[in-house]
């Protein structure tokens, strides 16, 4: 069975910075293409950085862009994000999700994305 678990998240200040990982089992993740979302209080979940696996064109919303670096460690199955300068409003619960192998820039629909993990909290203090 597949599974994605994610890990890394906890209580940090603003400015501050969190490493998160996302290990799969089941799939070979250097073949798929691999998502971060997230999802704050009251708000939907929303796509924070995607990488696909048929090219090297990474994709970052506006509000993370320079901040967060998304990465893969083929060998350990794994990916990352890691996550500087963090703010007040980066404050949500983070999940990984793995696409079937294709190709494109950015974040698919989610609900084309076939595995999810079951997120980590991510709080950042005022």
């Amino acid at each position: 069975q597949v599974q994605l678990v994610e890990s890394g998240g906890g209580l940090v200040q603003p400015g501050g910075s969190l490493r998160l990982s996302c290990a799969a089992s089941g799939i070979t993740l250097n073949y798929y293409a691999i998502g971060w979302f997230r999802q704050a209080p009251g708000k939907e979940r929303e796509g924070v950085s995607c990488m696909n696996s048929s090219d090297g064109i990474i994709y970052y919303a506006d509000s993370v862009k320079g901040r967060f670096t998304i990465s893969r460690d083929n060998a350990k199955n794994t990916v990352y994000l890691q996550m500087n300068s963090l703010k007040p409003e980066d404050t949500a619960v983070y999940y990984c999700a793995a696409d079937l192998p294709r190709s494109g820039y950015g974040c698919f629909p989610q609900d084309e994305y076939p595995y999810w993990g079951q997120g980590t909290q991510v709080t950042v203090s005022s």
